[in-house]
């Protein structure tokens, strides 16, 4: 089943900006996430739109027309982002030898980490594409599991309990870290071990966040 990205970026984005508006504790970091989501709708969007460009799978081929997509993204967290990220993203603009950000794009691709926050963010909405497309990733050598997206072997993000109509229980999938491919996975096993006993698992929970579980 074909997915409708536009609308997954509109979704995300409207309810960061509603979560940010009711003013909880997380608030600013809301408002920060929904100015980057804009960012990242806007260069999703740039990709679909390009009528003279279409993706190779081959990063390192596609870096000119990714890397006009991370500028944007650097400044915008120069100004509303926390220090670290913003002595970061300073570093990597102001790069004398201009191989900064190319090589911080070529290193999440081949061995990705939620660490490289910048890198992570500019490519989401090119792997996204490349989903979109049906174009592989290529010169990506990822381990290949049922805990590994089927599409770009990424990790995944997190996981989503679904309702399937039925009376009881319900389908689970997996939501890519890199491409945002969701799949389905089995529901009482821990993603990351595989560990099935559910006397041997644990979980953090807060009625303030009723809906939402860390494994």
């Amino acid at each position: 089943e074909a997915r409708d990205l536009k609308k997954s970026w509109n979704q995300c984005l409207a309810r960061a900006k509603q979560l940010a508006e009711a003013n909880g504790p997380g608030a600013p970091l809301l408002a920060f996430y929904a100015d980057l989501l804009a960012l990242q709708q806007a260069s999703y969007e740039s990709f679909t739109s390009n009528q003279e460009w279409s993706p190779s799978g081959s990063l390192e081929r596609d870096l000119p027309v990714v890397r006009t997509h991370v500028a944007p993204i650097l400044n915008a967290v120069i100004k509303r982002g926390s220090r670290p990220l913003m002595l970061e993203a300073t570093r990597l603009l102001d790069d004398a030898a201009g191989t900064a950000i190319d090589d911080a794009l070529l290193t999440y691709w081949r061995a990705p980490s939620d660490q490289h926050f910048f890198a992570k963010a500019a490519i989401q909405p090119y792997m996204s594409w490349l989903a979109e497309s049906g174009v592989a990733p290529v010169d990506r050598h990822l381990t290949v599991a049922d805990n590994r997206c089927p599409f770009c072997s990424g990790v995944p993000q997190l996981s989503m309990l679904v309702s399937t109509g039925e009376a009881e229980g319900g389908g689970r999938q997996l939501l890519c870290a890199t491409c945002l491919t969701a799949w389905p996975f089995r529901r009482v096993v821990c993603v990351y071990c595989g560990e099935e006993d559910e006397r041997k698992t644990g979980y953090f929970h807060t009625p303030l966040f009723d809906h939402l579980r860390v494994q």
